[in-house]
């Protein structure tokens, strides 16, 4: 394949982008679509695809089927340093410095897919926390195999005086309902992101910029496909995976998001993807 192409799931079905021209996939083709260990030959191919127009936004759902959706931490520095600031008070401090150094790297559930929320959707922030903030991250579409396919955009909602209490609060502080967004589209490509993608993080409240930052993939200490093996190690996934890879971006400890926040999350050459607090 000598172009990447983008893969929009919507409420007609899925939708190929392929240069400047758009394709629905045929009904008998889509089921399980993202699990296919072939999928970029078959997206190039286009066989039997019927011409379309570009997505609305309002036509978009998260970009996912049966998946599952792991998250890796503590894969950036700044991701490091602030795991270290938010659990200052409990006996955890130290604890994420050798989860950055080691070479087992952290993995973690986040989310079925019926979980997932789609781009324009709302995402939430825990009624039983106080510091609560998003996470920008690239995440990887894996086949079942262990295949890296594509790559999409994704939003690690995060209630950082939970975990900082105590490490073991993780699955609270970082599983709960709208705690987990992907989108727009997922971007197919053979050839990896350059190291230089940024991933942009800008948060508006009452239409003023409360937030902004950036970073890049050359930031992230671990490299995608060790992360990619470690999760595949003794865990099966018969219809593939997503995987967050972690943040570099981190809002300051005096932030915390507010109902009606507008959270955009923009990664280079995928897009942006976009959500409200609920």
């Amino acid at each position: 394949m000598s172009e990447a192409m983008k893969l929009f799931r919507t409420r007609k079905g899925w939708i190929v982008e392929h240069g400047a021209t758009h394709a629905v996939v045929p009904a008998a083709h889509a089921s399980a679509l993202t699990a296919r260990e072939d999928l970029d030959g078959f997206l190039a191919d286009g066989n039997g695809f019927t011409p379309a127009t570009a997505p609305a936004d309002t036509d978009l759902l998260p970009p996912i089927e049966q998946q599952e959706v792991w998250a890796a931490g503590v894969t950036y520095f700044r991701s490091r340093t602030a795991r270290m600031e938010e659990s200052k008070a409990s006996a955890g401090s130290g604890f994420y410095d050798l989860v950055y150094n080691a070479e087992r790297p952290e993995l973690f559930f986040k989310a079925a897919a019926w979980r997932v929320v789609g781009p324009g959707g709302h995402v939430r922030i825990r009624s039983d926390a106080r510091w609560n903030v998003p996470e920008p991250e690239l995440a990887l579409l894996i086949s079942p195999k262990g295949r890296i396919l594509g790559y999409t955009i994704g939003n690690d909602m995060s209630s950082r005086d939970i975990e900082g209490e105590n490490p073991l609060y993780l699955p609270q502080a970082k599983v709960y309902d709208g705690s987990c967004a992907l989108g727009p589209c997922i971007l197919i490509r053979r050839e990896p992101l350059a190291p230089t993608s940024g991933i942009h993080l800008e948060i508006r409240r009452r239409r003023a910029v409360a937030f902004k930052a950036s970073t890049t993939l050359a930031e992230m200490k671990r490299d995608l496909q060790t992360l990619v093996d470690y999760l595949y190690k003794e865990t099966s996934f018969p219809n593939g995976a997503v995987l967050l890879t972690g943040t570099g971006v981190v809002p300051p400890d005096d932030f915390t998001l507010q109902s009606g926040d507008d959270i955009a999350i923009s990664l280079d050459e995928v897009g942006t993807l976009r959500n409200t607090v609920a």
